[in-house]
């Protein structure tokens, strides 16, 4: 994959190779209409044409297929979100929400076929970290696209509705700002991002930031816990404790009873064994390509000379963020934090550990641990084997983002990956 990387850039730098194609072109109508995965083959042929626009719709195409595959693996089994009135009330949400599945006969749900669900999302990913590395490797090209309008088959039923967006599957998450037509009607403003190099850059590491947690989960065996609480959110999948969602009255009301049950399971089942140590090893390796490939986003970033509808702007482009641009303070705040998390992954900064002086190391842990036991590393006892002395990361090590970002820096970070 290097090697053919290396080529490209040469390739791709070289007179009389163009970086656009009919394909990057008609990008944007075929999310719209939901037909860009059934023309992947399209995207896969320019794109081995060292035409980048086409290398980010086939990443784009890989990314949707991915989640596709998860929504419509969901929805097949009757995925909900869980419905417990009391802490709903207590969070100020509707109680009402998702009180049975979307889908009338859903299919039973076993722990492989969770696996597998997980796996293949995996897979996505990485498909399409490849071809969004290959689009942000060289050249030059905006592809403008309204992620908003992006269609998808989320049930799986082969067709593409009118309610099946991106926006829709966003939900709140995407909620924008309402303007106001001349009829004085509500309108959705323009969403449209001018797709680039660097944001292909950024799409690749927003590949590995969303495979991390699933591939950590993968790489342990993790039945228990979903025979203890899978029922929370395929409740009429056939799982364990399916008929029992609902009890008797101990504190509140029975739905919220029975998920404080439920919960004190999940704590009790978070041991989970190393079964794929592989895996877990590559965990460390994408949080390391996550630090990476911000580096290389940022030096696409400033290396822009348009201005033109940026997804991540540098200090001299607009931003389309209301009330919120782009410093140099940012900028600098953002590579001192890369320089921080870069020295914990490699062990070089440990992490702190309430009940101990010597500090937790990651990359220790990663490379040797056999189980993750969630309460005893909390409890301490868990955390022994990866202990050691040297420098500990406190509020100095993140001094310049805590400074420049302040409470704002989920967002940010967020935003710039």
């Amino acid at each position: 994959m290097r090697a053919f990387l290396g080529a490209a850039i040469i390739l791709a730098l070289a007179p009389g190779v163009a970086l656009g194609s009919d394909a990057g072109e008609q990008l944007p109508d075929m999310l719209y209409a939901g037909t860009a995965t059934a023309n992947r083959a399209l995207f896969d042929e320019s794109c081995a044409q060292l035409h980048m626009d086409a290398c980010l719709g086939l990443g784009l195409i890989d990314l949707i297929g991915a989640v596709e595959g998860v929504s419509q693996a969901f929805y097949r089994h009757g995925a909900i979100s869980p419905n417990v009135p009391a802490a709903a009330r207590l969070l100020g949400v509707d109680a009402g929400v998702a009180a049975g599945p979307a889908n009338p006969a859903p299919e039973p749900l076993s722990y492989e076929q969770m696996r597998s669900i997980l796996a293949d999302f995996v897979i996505g990913l990485d498909r399409a970290h490849d071809s969004f590395e290959m689009a942000g490797s060289a050249g030059s090209f905006v592809v403008p696209i309204d992620p908003l309008r992006v269609r998808l088959d989320i049930d799986g039923d082969g067709e593409v509705g009118a309610g099946e967006t991106l926006a829709m599957l966003l939900g709140d998450v995407a909620a924008l700002p309402q303007g106001k037509t001349k009829g004085n009607k509500t309108t959705v403003p323009d969403a449209t991002i001018g797709f680039d190099t660097a944001d292909a850059i950024w799409l690749a590491g927003y590949s590995q930031v969303a495979a991390v947690p699933v591939d950590l989960l993968l790489a342990h065996d993790f039945s228990a816990l979903f025979a203890a609480i899978g029922h929370r959110i395929f409740p009429e999948a056939g799982l364990p404790m399916q008929d029992y969602s609902r009890g008797g009255t101990l504190m509140m009301d029975p739905e919220t009873d029975t998920f404080i049950a439920d919960l004190i399971a999940a704590i009790h089942t978070s041991d989970f064994p190393v079964v794929d140590t592989e895996r877990f090893k590559g965990v460390l390796a994408r949080l390391k390509a996550v630090t990476a490939l911000s580096r290389r986003n940022w030096d696409a970033i400033l290396a822009e000379t348009d201005d033109n509808r940026e997804l991540v702007p540098s200090p001299r482009q607009t931003s389309l963020v209301p009330d919120r641009t782009v410093t140099e303070d940012h900028v600098a705040a953002w590579m001192a934090t890369l320089d921080t998390l870069d020295k914990i992954l490699v062990g070089e900064l440990l992490i702190p550990h309430w009940r101990f002086r010597e500090g937790f190391d990651l990359a220790l842990y990663f490379e040797t641990a056999t189980e993750t036991d969630l309460v005893m590393l909390f409890a301490g006892q868990g955390a022994l084997p990866f202990l050691r002395d040297g420098p500990v990361a406190d509020a100095q090590s993140f001094a310049e983002g805590n400074r420049v970002f302040g409470d704002q820096w989920p967002d940010f970070a967020l935003w710039f990956n």
